[in-house]
């Protein structure tokens, strides 16, 4: 189908080309302009990130520096994902885990949380949402030791926080650093 659109875009046609969630994060954008190259103008319309919408479920856990890493191997190798997870908890940055379990990779979470436990404390304060804006959302805030047996799918969105990251209220909150005026 993306190859159809370019096609009917080099014809000429006005062609819109949808997909889940923002095209510009883990999304369509960067292949459409790999296999289209300069053959036809291309604009990317964003959507609203998994990261930014489930963050705003969870209070606010994005409020200071954050990494976001797909724990997808498909197109990234494992060693490389591992190497990613450990420098974001070595930089104590929040981090946003896409794809976070499939069928295929049913224990990738885990590994993620053991990874990310070498640098931070198993009391980190985490959270998931589940079907983001779809019907049965389900978010929940969980210690990162939690999370290692949580049971998460490719439409749940996982936000591990850093050495500040807190509960408020039932939220979870990453403290920016300002100073009450």
């Amino acid at each position: 189908y993306k190859r159809q659109a370019i096609d009917r875009a080099k014809e000429g046609k006005e062609t819109v080309l949808v997909c889940s969630g923002d095209s510009g994060v883990y999304g369509m954008a960067s292949l459409v302009y790999e296999l289209a190259e300069e053959s036809v103008q291309i604009q990317v319309i964003s959507g609203v990130p998994a990261a930014n919408s489930g963050a705003a479920c969870l209070g606010a856990p994005l409020s200071h520096d954050f990494a976001v890493i797909s724990l997808s191997d498909c197109m990234t190798p494992w060693e490389l994902i591992e190497k990613r997870l450990l420098a974001a908890a070595e930089a104590d940055l929040v981090i946003c885990l896409y794809n976070p379990s499939s069928r295929r990779r049913a224990g990738y979470l885990k590994k993620a949380c053991e990874i990310v436990e070498k640098a931070q404390s198993p009391d980190t304060v985490c959270g998931y949402v589940k079907n983001i804006g779809r019907n049965g959302q389900e978010s929940g805030i969980l210690t990162l030791l939690q999370l290692r047996d949580f049971h998460a799918d490719m439409f749940t969105t996982v936000f591990v926080g850093n050495s500040d990251t807190k509960v408020i209220n039932n939220k979870m909150v990453t403290p920016r650093g300002y100073k009450n005026v």
